[in-house]
């Protein structure tokens, strides 16, 4: 393992572009500096943080005291398993240039997936989903390193506890494992296209046969539309691309919310007869719209979900939008909502205690 960089600035190594500097900072290009990352971190009694490509996280304007370890294990293979494919990549591989490879050999599963920043890794720890598909359905094992009993394992999807943006390595085991490679099970056939905005895009453009390369087309281009894909010329994107969670709530809230706004919701049912339904709409309909302004932050002008930093915001600017439209929506609806990126280098903020808790 080589010497970990002292005091290195951390803003232009997350999508949001806010935070201070770490301690300490190391790339682990191998499982192995993984495992010597973390008995350095023992021996010096430093906390540590492991990051991937930075797309999902909010960092304190402190910074963070302690080792951030950014994962950068690479490489992809892909191998036949009968009518099957088997695609592993090192967890700092780009998500997207996965979802790449399995539409190139006409594999369904991921492609709706498309354009979702971040790297392999981040994968199944947030349970990725979007337009109808979550990372969790193609998962065939994870290779994680244990720091309880430092030892390398492979874990099956049954074992990760998956559920909806959420699994047991963000739940209770959260710290405990770290990611080092994925391995998803993939197969030929056709796309999914149970997603409205996905099957309305079809039908807009005379799509006569949906296959996976059309369909990850449609979905980069709608992302695109919304400021979901990270690009230099567009400040949209400057975001952690939802900042909310859709809620899930039971079908009497559901009616509670449509006599509050005079109109009904949009719904999603779920296995457990609950349903979901879209943050974007209660915020937009909390007097948060598109384009909204709060000094550096504000809201993307392409999607009611992502929170954007305008230029020179810092993360405390970034909390007070984020607990504004929390408290709009909790105020208007009584649907309190859930954050998706994780916060670090933040020690007993009553910002972020107020968005990751549920109000008593």
């Amino acid at each position: 393992m080589a010497a970990p960089r002292a005091n290195v600035p951390l803003a232009a190594l997350g999508t949001l572009g806010v935070g201070g500097t770490a301690r300490w900072f190391l790339r682990a290009e191998h499982a192995d500096d993984v495992a010597a990352a973390r008995s350095w971190c023992e021996e010096q009694s430093t906390p540590w943080f492991v990051l991937g490509a930075g797309s999902n996280v909010v960092i304190a304007d402190r910074g963070f005291d302690g080792l951030m370890l950014q994962i950068g294990m690479t490489g992809m293979t892909a191998s036949r398993d009968g009518q099957e494919w088997l695609i592993t990549a090192g967890a700092g591989e780009s998500w997207d240039s996965l979802v790449q490879m399995a539409v190139d050999r006409g594999l369904a599963g991921v492609e709706c997936l498309s354009g979702i920043p971040g790297t392999v890794g981040g994968t199944p720890i947030q349970n990725v989903g979007a337009y109808g598909q979550e990372v969790s359905s193609t998962i065939e094992q994870v290779t994680v390193y244990d720091c309880a009993d430092h030892t390398m394992r492979s874990m099956r999807a049954a074992e990760c506890g998956f559920s909806y943006r959420m699994s047991r390595f963000k739940a209770a085991d959260e710290g405990r494992f770290v990611v080092c490679e994925v391995t998803l099970r993939l197969r030929p056939g056709p796309p999914t296209v149970t997603y409205a905005d996905v099957a309305a895009f079809l039908r807009r453009s005379n799509a006569s046969a949906a296959t996976v390369e059309i369909v990850r087309d449609a979905v980069l281009t709608i992302r695109r539309s919304k400021g979901m894909v990270v690009e230099a010329n567009d400040p949209d994107s400057r975001s952690v691309g939802s900042f909310f969670m859709n809620p899930v709530v039971t079908n009497a809230d559901r009616e509670r919310v449509a006599s509050l706004a005079g109109e009904r919701p949009p719904g999603f049912a779920t296995i457990d007869g609950r349903v979901k339904i879209p943050a974007a709409w209660l915020i937009e309909r909390s007097g948060f719209t598109k384009g909204y302004v709060d000094g550096a932050v504000g809201i993307s002008t392409k999607h009611p979900l992502a929170l954007i930093n305008r230029g020179g915001a810092t993360a405390a600017d970034v909390l007070r939008l984020a607990r504004a439209v929390k408290q709009g929506v909790g105020d208007r609806f009584g649907v309190w909502l859930r954050p998706e990126p994780i916060f670090v280098g933040f020690d007993a903020d009553p910002d972020v205690d107020f968005l990751t808790k549920a109000p008593s």
